[in-house]
Formats: C-alpha cells, sequence, structure tokens
C-alpha cells in the first residue's frame, strides 16, 4: 500500500503543496511588511494544487 503511494503523482503533487505552503507562511511570518502578500500568495496556489490533483484523481477514476 505504502509502496503505491510513494509512486503516486498525486501524493508527492500534494506533499510539495504542503512544503510549498509551510515555507511560504513561515518565511511571511518573520518576513514582516510582505506577509500580506504571501499570505495572498498562498491562498492563490492553494486551488491550484488542489484542482490538479483533483484532475488526476478523476483521470484515475474513469480509466479503471
Amino acid at each position: 500500500m505504502f509502496v503505491r503511494m510513494f509512486k503516486s503523482a498525486k501524493f508527492w503533487t500534494a506533499v510539495f503543496d504542503m512544503v510549498c505552503s509551510l515555507s511560504i507562511y513561515f518565511v511571511g511570518k518573520y518576513a514582516g511588511a510582505a506577509a500580506a502578500d504571501l499570505k495572498f500568495i498562498i491562498a492563490a496556489i492553494q486551488p491550484v494544487f488542489a484542482l490538479v490533483i483533483l484532475g488526476w484523481a478523476w483521470e484515475d477514476a474513469f480509466t479503471k
């Protein structure tokens, strides 16, 4: 089960999204004035990652 998960593009996209979001959050937390802009970036990229993962899930579901 875990081997299949680690080979999944959906899993690695979600991990990449999490790392990017956490990095941007913590950089924004300590950056001071740029924090508002970084929060906007987080809000802007989250739906893109979610839609990519959802699209791959739908594609997998329809091919099986």
